[in-house]
């Protein structure tokens, strides 16, 4: 099947990195059933922070860090490429704090006056399965209107803010997707969005014109992940269909078939330690979910290290048995 994953952050590259196994390509076989035969990664582009902020302000690129994580997570030699890429400059003057995936995006951008192409290039130099594309070539950035009535702007002072967020804005707001995304999405058998930050990973892809209306008229299975933990300020106390009313509020449209949650429950220790952030499990409201047009589906999804994460495999296998189920 075809398959179309949409988002940004660590969420995006975790699914990418179990959906890989399950390509299926004439000289190397999946690993896995369901098979998938065309992999595409579509990624947003609105970070201002760290290392890629800096070469954003100082360059004129895109922001190329969430590109790069995913790059890593479909990379053939993914261990090896992982230490390469994300390897940090620890001093040295203008270079402390990058990484070096993200300056080789951007010498690649300088390179071939193409953002779009610098991530191509990087992809086969990765022996990337899949294909990755930003969600637009625009120099897009955020805004939030708060419940209070103050507008902040920048990805960063949005994920800082205590104040719930009533309506995110995308400037410029006619911004516009690779043609090459839209059809990806009018082809696709599955199209995923999520697990990650909720405005400013996975709702500013939605805002891109072009991108939901396409979704919207995709025969493909949609499917929602949401997240695991809720966010301080961002999106705190949100339960899933607060999460899911978002995400069709900013698309102007109903688009998800399934919202995918976690029934396995945290551990005591890692309770704890997201309570002192301010964080919580995401509560499962079932029959809201219901009401709101989507069907749930739960599964034992959590894997516990020093956080809590999707487990790669399980949710990329749960995810394609649902498109495959239809087909």
């Amino acid at each position: 099947m075809k398959v179309v994953s949409i988002g940004g952050g660590t969420g995006l590259s975790a699914l990418l990195r179990g959906l890989k196994h399950h390509i299926h390509e004439r000289t190397r076989p999946a690993r896995f059933k369901p098979a998938i035969s065309r992999l595409t990664a579509v990624v947003t582009v609105t970070d201002e922070g760290g290392s890629s902020g800096r070469l954003r302000s100082e360059f004129g690129i895109l922001p190329p860090g969430d590109i790069r994580n995913c790059l890593v997570a479909l990379a053939e030699d993914e261990e090896l490429f992982t230490r390469v890429f994300s390897y940090r400059f620890s001093n040295g003057r203008g270079l402390r704090g990058h990484s070096l995936g993200n300056l080789l995006l951007t010498a690649l951008t300088h390179l071939t006056n193409d953002f779009a192409m610098a991530v191509k290039v990087s992809s086969e130099v990765l022996a990337i399965r899949g294909e990755i594309y930003p969600s637009t070539l625009a120099d897009v950035r955020l805004r939030a209107r708060l419940q209070d009535g103050r507008t902040v702007a920048g990805e960063s002072r949005i994920t800082g803010t205590r104040v719930p967020i009533e309506r995110l804005e995308i400037v410029p707001a006619r911004c516009r997707p690779l043609p090459e995304t839209l059809a990806a999405l009018l082809e696709a058998d599955l199209i995923t969005i999520g697990p990650g930050s909720l405005y400013t990973s996975l709702i500013p892809n939605l805002l891109v014109h072009g991108i939901p209306q396409v979704i919207a008229l995709s025969r493909a299975r949609k499917v929602y992940i949401c997240n695991l933990m809720t966010q301080p300020g961002e999106t705190s106390h949100y339960s899933a269909a607060d999460h899911l009313k978002a995400l069709n509020d900013h698309a102007g449209c109903r688009l998800f078939d399934y919202v995918v949650l976690n029934n396995r429950p945290l551990s005591p220790r890692l309770a704890r330690k997201y309570a002192a952030q301010r964080a919580e499990p995401v509560a499962n409201d079932l029959a809201r979910i219901r009401s709101l047009g989507a069907k749930p589906i739960l599964a034992r999804l959590l894997e516990e290290d020093k956080l809590a994460r999707h487990d790669p495999r399980r949710l990329a296998k749960l995810v394609l048995s649902l498109a495959a189920r239809r087909r």
